[in-house]
């Protein structure tokens, strides 16, 4: 049973991996984080691997073309092949594919893997706004990345080139924090300019439809990190998501969500694919989740009981979300939250 956009967690009475033909896996923050694999991803993919879920990796980072993305995962001990995975440069390049000619130019601001994406829907590649494009393409190029491209495409959006966006995620986790993402850097270009790009990325029907395109999935499950990309996207495409707690969204983000960014599962990372997912129960004027009770009362969220903090995580949501209705929790969750650790 989905539990986006109601009153508390879905319940899986088995796991995910039996549960779901096809997880479509988040990667920054959810199977790795700068270049190392997050502890439990390896053993966690190949259990989930072994009970029959095909594995699918999404992600917006535009950077690396999905053969690199492969060749890294399987370093990690994660077998993989460019297939198995699916890039907002690849739903970025198909969106500018269906409005500009056959052969076109486009100034690139990004990675190779926007080069690579654009170049397999026939579209050509320049550096400069001189070189007439037809359309400006952004996404995130790495912390290396040149102040001077930010100048190109402003020159050649200012001319009235179409300017799209691979993603607008204005963070990305990485091996020592959270850094700048690509949504910092059109900001960049939306300030010079007062234009808006077309952006294809999660949340964004085009990365949905890129996504099922490349995977065929019939039940899929999205897997992610961040309400506002992973989460939302699985809301707008109306399927299930688990969120897991290893990069963005920490657990006072996740009480405080509004429906679009609720997801159907909530797990600590990668294991929760294994593992069937609890009921949250209505309680005594609250909800229930393994051995605690949570409630909504005189502006706090208050809990007790004792067992597993995720169910008593699982326990809060249904109280925040519950009580939220369709807005966002904004009840003081500070006592509840540091009683289980948080």
């Amino acid at each position: 049973m989905s539990g986006q956009g109601i009153g508390r967690p879905g319940a899986s009475g088995v796991a995910p991996a039996e549960a779901y033909d096809t997880a479509l896996l988040d990667l920054d923050g959810v199977v790795y984080a700068g270049g190392a694999a997050i502890a439990h991803a390896v053993d966690s993919l190949a259990a989930a691997r072994g009970r029959g879920m095909r594995l699918a990796y999404v992600t917006n980072n535009a950077l690396r073309t999905p053969d690199a993305v492969a060749a890294h995962l399987t370093e990690l001990g994660i077998p993989s092949e460019g297939e198995d995975v699916v890039t907002s440069a690849q739903a970025v390049a198909r969106l500018i594919a269906e409005q500009v000619p056959a052969g076109a130019r486009v100034l690139v601001v990004g990675g190779e893997g926007l080069r690579t994406a654009l170049r397999e829907r026939g579209l050509v590649p320049v550096e400069s706004a001189d070189d007439d494009p037809a359309a400006v393409v952004q996404g995130y190029g790495g912390p290396e990345l040149a102040w001077s491209r930010f100048a190109e495409a402003s020159y050649a959006v200012a001319r009235g080139v179409p300017w799209f966006a691979s993603n607008t995620d204005l963070t990305i986790p990485g091996a020592r924090g959270i850094g700048p993402g690509n949504g910092a850097a059109v900001e960049v270009v939306r300030i010079a300019t007062g234009a808006e790009p077309q952006v294809a990325g999660k949340p964004l029907p085009p990365m949905h439809r890129e996504t099922v395109l490349r995977t065929g999935a019939r039940r899929p499950l999205v897997v992610g990190d961040r309400l506002d990309t992973d989460i939302e996207g699985a809301f707008n495409g109306g399927v299930d998501s688990l969120l897991v707690l290893t990069g963005v969204t920490d657990a006072a983000l996740l009480l405080a969500a509004e429906p679009r960014h609720r997801p159907t599962y909530v797990d600590a990372d990668l294991r929760g694919l294994l593992l069937a997912q609890p009921e949250v129960v209505p309680a005594d004027g609250g909800f229930r989740c393994g051995g605690w009770r949570a409630a909504a009362r005189g502006g706090r969220l208050l809990l007790e009981g004792e067992g597993d903090p995720l169910d008593g995580l699982r326990a809060l949501c249904g109280a925040a979300w519950s009580h939220a209705g369709d807005g966002r929790c904004g009840l003081d969750a500070g006592k509840a939250l540091a009683l289980l650790g948080w």
